[in-house]
């Protein structure tokens, strides 16, 4: 029996040796080195349960921390999450300078692995117990730890503080950066959401509901596998979301974990270290956020719907889609047809055809609202050329264009997809013409018993289509908005509503804007009186009045009114109490945070994507400038000031204009050329872009270095310099996002207006469903415009 005591523990360190063959140092020193082609592979905690260093991943290697175990290693941390694998060459080196680096290949260059700026070289590294990977400086501090910097988890021990965030995987065998994120936000709410979306209400699937101004929260997990909201200072509990396990260490050790999984859900789980058979390792599941994956928003892609069964869950194409990738069903759905309908054109060889779905819902963002019976509903979507898809719910239907978002079935029968597919429209056969032929001779033949009828008819449809033209014009929720008209004021009325034109809130060339309230006291609106009459400044009446007029859209500052009398000329819109988007951009003191400035520039983007393809005249806006976006009460940005408005028939690609419009948002080739096109409008957006990133002007003189004066060209430095993180200054943002924003803004600036993205690909990059295609090579004026 002695002999046995004695043996195990030689067998034990035997086949510790032997299974991993690795350095199990507790202290890494300056000169210590990695590679996959020795024997030298990782670094070990002293425990061995935790490794740093390559693991492999298919024909490369990955670089991060990983729990040890057989038969699988779970990774909890990725290095260079964005561009993780590596060859079988690389190395990683903690060099004599104290720099932790990675040498990818025989020959390329070292870059660095440590994610910020360290404060004095290091003197040595550790991988603890804990799951943390440190570097020490002198005296053995910590200067920098892999726990400060997670990715998809958090162990025993560690934090998720305030603006950080887990990004899942891409799946269980791709480390790199997935689809979802899970955010513990400044208010003290730790919100889940898809990754392309901004931090909105509607995109999130699962939240603490912990608001709190008072003090700092933090997400901590301890040792024990207490899972909580807890005060960053003064300690105890904001909220316990898993108590600690009540399992007995006696028959090994445990880790607790807690992942955001590839799937989008939140879930803790533990992992078993048993006695005797190290190092393998039992897992299993404490908790997890959500039950259900449909559950999770964003799950399924673009045009599909979740559902979920006994047999697992799976993702489906609506009626007329096709999934883009059969082998990755989560990519989502396109529309099976190429068929298309455009506003305005008629075109006789499409039918439009609706299909239900009924116990679906989707995520809704509608251009209209409608009180309607699904049967109306449904036939109203077929009639609007802008209605793609709708949503009926509760005696609402709710009209909107593609994509469908976050769609899941869920049963309810109260809630019912509407699909519009577009068919080609079948020719009669000649026998069904033969009858048609013999049915309109017997009529015609008959016309003289009818007409009496027809006389009659004719005139309550004359009758009925007064009535509903009178409901339209004060009810806006009875119909399309084409069917609206403006509303003509007196001059008299307008006057008193602005008491005599006395509070002045905006002033341009020709004209100024006025605070006032309608005589019954129920709105508030902005009158736009043209103070000089000038034949410019009648154009640009003319073209605001008819740009205006022709639009309806949430982004879009709404158009209620004139007045014509003589020379005075006014416009009545709604009134936006929040100012302009410069107002709020450049307020050092209340600029946005990044989530509200994504959400902005996509609601310009959408504002924009309705002026150019969605409204049933083609508008050019021609000034898209931060003074020129305006902000109403609940933060939601609109497009005002279309005095230099283009207005194209279909058909027309561009239209002669004057060179005009706000210094540093004017397209170059408006110098060189009159013809102007909506490429002129996404170089403005891409310097509007540039400004919502970096919350400052495009031109501006009080800077410290001349390279800073044009924001294109100082934006174009940092990008290729790998020094974004000046544009933010000392803001806790995702470099990944503000690199992809970058982009964005870069190449909708690009001097050849044909590199120029489509509005609606500028969204779609945006919202990350595309890629940002690689940025040419600069000429000689890009940038500098």
């Amino acid at each position: 029996m002695a002999i046995v005591q004695v043996a195990h523990p030689l067998l034990f360190l035997l086949s510790l040796f032997l299974y991993t063959q690795q350095t199990t140092s507790s202290v890494i020193n300056p000169g210590s080195s990695l590679s996959p082609i020795t024997n030298c592979t990782s670094w070990l905690s002293p425990s061995g349960f935790f490794a740093f260093g390559f693991y492999p991943e298919g024909d490369k290697y990955g670089i991060g921390i990983w729990l040890v175990g057989k038969p699988n290693k779970t990774v909890v941390w990725t290095a260079n999450r964005n561009d993780p694998l590596v060859s079988a060459y690389a190395t990683i080196k903690l060099t004599k300078d104290g720099k932790l680096v990675v040498q990818t290949d025989r020959g390329s260059q070292e870059a660095s692995l440590v994610d910020s700026e360290l404060s004095e070289p290091a003197t040595s590294a550790s991988m603890l117990d804990s799951g943390n990977f440190v570097l020490h400086g002198n005296n053995s501090t910590v200067i920098w730890e892999s726990f400060d910097f997670p990715t998809d988890t958090i162990l025993g021990g560690q934090n998720l503080s305030e603006g950080q965030e887990l990004i899942s995987s891409k799946s269980s065998l791709d480390h790199s950066s997935g689809r979802f994120r899970f955010s513990m936000q400044l208010d003290g709410n730790l919100v889940a959401y898809p990754v392309n979306s901004g931090n909105n209400r509607q995109d999130a699937y699962w939240a603490s509901n912990t608001f709190t101004t008072e003090t700092s929260l933090q997400l901590n997990l301890d040792s024990r596998g207490t899972l909580a909201l807890q005060r960053a200072y003064g300690g105890g509990y904001e909220k316990i979301l898993v108590n600690h396990s009540s399992y007995s260490s006696k028959e090994g050790s445990t880790v607790y974990r807690a992942t955001l999984d590839d799937d989008g859900i939140f879930r803790l789980y533990i992992h078993w270290f048993l006695k005797g058979d190290f190092p393998s390792t039992s897992m299993s599941l404490r908790w997890s956020a959500l039950q259900h994956q449909c559950e999770v928003k964003g799950f399924c892609g673009y045009n599909s719907y979740c559902r979920g069964s006994s047999n697992g869950t799976s993702c489906d194409c609506f009626h007329g889609f096709d999934f883009i990738d059969e082998s990755n069903r989560f990519l989502g759905c396109r529309r099976s047809s190429n068929y298309e309908q455009h506003c305005g054109v008629e075109d006789g060889n499409i039918t439009p055809n609706i299909t239900a779905l009924r116990g679906v819902e989707f995520g809704d963002h509608p251009h209209l609202i409608l009180p309607l019976p699904i049967h109306e509903c449904e036939r109203s979507c077929r009639e609007d050329c802008n209605c793609e898809v709708a949503l009926h719910k509760k005696g609402s239907c709710f009209k909107m264009k593609l994509p469908i978002i976050y769609a899941n079935a869920t049963g309810d029968e109260s809630f019912t997809v509407l699909v519009k597919e577009l068919i080609p429209t079948k020719l009669m056969p000649g026998i069904e013409k033969y009858k048609l032929v013999l049915i309109v001779g017997v009529s015609l033949g008959s016309i003289a018993i009818f007409c009496s009828l027809i006389a009659a008819f004719s005139f309550l449809l004359y009758r009925y289509r007064v009535h509903k033209y009178t409901r339209l014009s004060i009810d806006s929720t009875l119909g399309p908005p084409r069917e609206f008209t403006l509303q003509s004021f007196s001059y008299k009325e307008l006057e008193e509503a602005t008491n005599g034109f006395t509070e002045k809130i905006r002033k341009g060339s020709f004209w100024a804007v006025y605070k006032g309230i309608m005589s019954d006291g129920s709105k508030r609106v902005a009158v736009k009186r043209l103070e000089r009459a000038t034949p410019r400044g009648e154009k640009e009446f003319q073209a605001e009045m008819a740009a205006t007029g022709h639009s309806h859209h949430k982004n879009i500052v709404q158009l209620l009114g004139f007045s014509m009398e003589s020379s005075r000329k006014l416009l009545v819109f709604e009134y936006m109490e929040n100012g302009s988007l410069a107002d709020l951009l450049f307020d050092v003191e209340r600029r946005p945070p990044w989530s509200e400035r994504v959400r902005i520039a996509l609601e310009v983007a959408r504002g924009i994507l309705y002026l150019h393809e969605e409204c049933e005249l083609q508008i050019i806006h021609c000034d898209i400038t931060t003074q020129n976006i305006l902000m109403d009460g609940s933060q939601t940005a609109k497009i005002s000031n279309f005095g230099l408005a283009k207005l194209l028939m279909p058909n027309q690609t561009g239209t002669a204009t004057e060179i005009r419009g706000t210094r540093g948002y004017v397209a170059p080739e408006l110098q060189r050329s009159a013809m102007v096109s909506t490429k002129a409008d996404i170089y403005s957006y891409g310097v509007l872009l540039l400004e919502i990133v970096c919350c400052r002007s495009n031109m501006v003189v009080d800077v410290s270095s001349a390279d800073e004066v044009l924001l294109c060209s100082w934006v174009y430095n940092c990008y290729i310099t790998g020094e974004l993180p000046k544009l933010v200054k000392d803001e806790q943002v995702n470099m990944k996002s503000i690199e992809r924003m970058v982009q964005i803004g870069l190449l909708c600036v690009q001097d050849d207006l044909e590199i120029r993205p489509l509005i609606k690909d500028v969204i779609l990059m945006m919202e990350g469903i595309t890629d940002v295609p690689r940025l040419p090579c600069p000429t000689p004026s890009s940038y500098l415009s």
